[in-house]
């Protein structure tokens, strides 16, 4: 049995918890208007909002329903489209209608639902903040510009309200009520969900074979396979949700997602560059869910989060039951999708050293589309510094071999050197030795290759341009 309020209804139902939530919305409850589009998490037209009690609040998030197991959501309260209507158009709804908003209408919906989760979880608006906010909803018909000034409109005419003054998000809420931008059972949720009896996992008839984490992979590679299983959601229990210090070390949690990683003040302490790469890491709605478990475990050779971590130095805490190994995250995968991993190991926490004195870190990614897509090879880049010598060099090189790689020899070159023009030179073409790119749709092997390069020299001229010279960027290797 799940229970969790969908709108503003309690909703128990007896079917598997890996039964895919948009189904449920549609077929088994009639709410049509969260739209079924690519069933990838690329579209966004099926978008609704997922809201947890936490410390004091009920939190937000947008998500795709269509890589969301029905169970993920037990004890939450689920928002479509038709739980976000009042008494007349809300002023996002009339933003909308008045700038030409909407083309066919299929993609509207989840728009709607995204800004308006935008509006629910911030007093204080930005146009860029809403507009990444919405940038998991794609519109298949023409540009956005309609959409845009739409935005701009809606923030505007809610702003003049004077409402997003407030400091306090109950009092905020009560407001949003007050003036019909949300319908009034949004004020009852709190209670509600405080009240709800959610069932625990360990009280239900659990097939454990299956784990899914945000399920953004599994439920578009082995849909056919949960759909009708009583599933595991790791991302429900507390405890793989944590990040905190210890020591000199960064514990984030197996079931955090990637937003978690972005808005965590500790990262954000030591690695501020990470929350403005991982931007480049899918859609909000899919950082809202996919989880860095997830991510490490699906061994994608051009995932972006695991490309991150090998150059960061991190460890994997595998656990099995009582029995807990400690593992480097560069040494996990032996082979495409062959992991140093028991069948009954899961991640239960990655780890990453408090960087010590001065450092450089950067990520680099080429891909047809800047957002919202995987690339064609992606790089990352660590090293302490001090006196002009590197130390601690780990570079990582994805989609140029049948896994995440570690770049062992390129990072041992540049190991406590003091770096000029031809040592940069030398350390891309040794990367390109390293590597063995296949050609595929996502370009040739001497493609990936010359890219693999000139990534490598993209890290140098971010930390010192006046190294990298045309020369050498044009100079390559036969």
């Amino acid at each position: 049995m799940t229970r969790f309020i969908l709108n503003n209804e309690l909703v128990e139902t007896g079917l598997p918890s890996g039964y895919v939530l948009l189904d449920f919305i549609r077929k088994n409850k009639g709410l049509t208007g969260t739209k079924e589009g690519c069933r990838e998490g690329d579209c966004g037209a099926c978008t609704v909002l997922v809201g947890e009690y936490h410390n004091t609040e009920i939190k937000y998030i947008n998500v795709n329903s269509c890589l969301m197991p029905i169970g993920s959501v037990n004890g939450k309260h689920v928002v479509t489209i038709e739980g976000l209507n009042t008494n007349k158009l809300n002023p996002v709804q009339e933003a909308f209608v008045y700038e030409g908003g909407t083309q066919c209408g299929f993609c509207t919906s989840g728009f709607i639902v995204s800004l308006m989760g935008y509006i629910i979880t911030n007093i204080n608006y930005k146009f860029e903040d809403a507009i990444e906010y919405i940038s998991g909803n794609i519109c298949r018909c023409t540009g956005y510009e309609g959409i845009k000034r739409a935005i701009w409109r809606a923030l505007n005419e809610i702003s003049k309200l004077k409402i997003n003054s407030l400091r306090n998000y109950e009092e905020y809420r009560i407001e949003l009520v007050k003036y019909e931008i949300i319908p009034d059972y949004f004020l009852t949720i709190k209670e509600k969900l405080k009240q709800l009896n959610s069932i625990k996992q360990e009280d239900l008839k659990i097939d454990r074979n299956y784990l899914v984490g945000g399920g953004t992979d599994l439920y578009v590679q082995k849909l056919e396979e949960l759909v009708d299983k009583n599933v595991i959601i790791i991302s429900n229990d507390e405890s793989y949700r944590e990040i905190f210090l210890s020591g000199k070390e960064i514990y984030i949690g197996g079931g955090c997602t990637v937003s978690m990683i972005e808005s965590s003040e500790i990262i954000d302490g030591y690695y501020p560059e990470l929350k403005d790469f991982l931007k480049l890491f899918g859609s909000k709605q899919i950082r809202n869910k996919a989880t860095v478990a997830g991510n490490i475990v699906n061994a994608s050779p051009i995932g972006d989060l695991t490309n991150m971590l090998i150059a960061l130095g991190a460890k994997i805490i595998l656990s099995s039951g009582r029995e807990k190994r400690t593992l480097s995250l560069k040494d996990f995968y032996k082979g495409y999708k062959n992991l140093d991993k028991a069948p009954d190991e899961l991640i239960e926490s990655i780890i990453i050293q408090i960087p010590e004195g001065k450092y450089l870190f950067n990520f680099e990614k080429v891909s047809r589309r800047i957002y919202l897509d995987i690339a064609s090879v992606n790089s990352s880049f660590f090293a302490n510094v001090e006196n002009g010598y590197l130390s601690n060099v780990r570079i990582s090189a994805g989609g140029v071999a049948p896994i995440p790689l570690y770049l062992k020899k390129t990072s041992k070159l540049l190991e406590n050197v003091h770096l000029n023009s031809e040592l940069i030179l030398e350390a891309a073409n040794t990367a390109q030795r390293e590597i063995s790119p296949i050609t595929d749709a996502r370009g040739s092997a001497e493609y990936k290759s010359l890219l693999l390069r000139q990534l490598i020299l993209a890290h140098f001229q971010k930390f010192y341009s006046e190294l990298v010279k045309p020369e050498i960027i044009f100079q390559w290797e036969v």
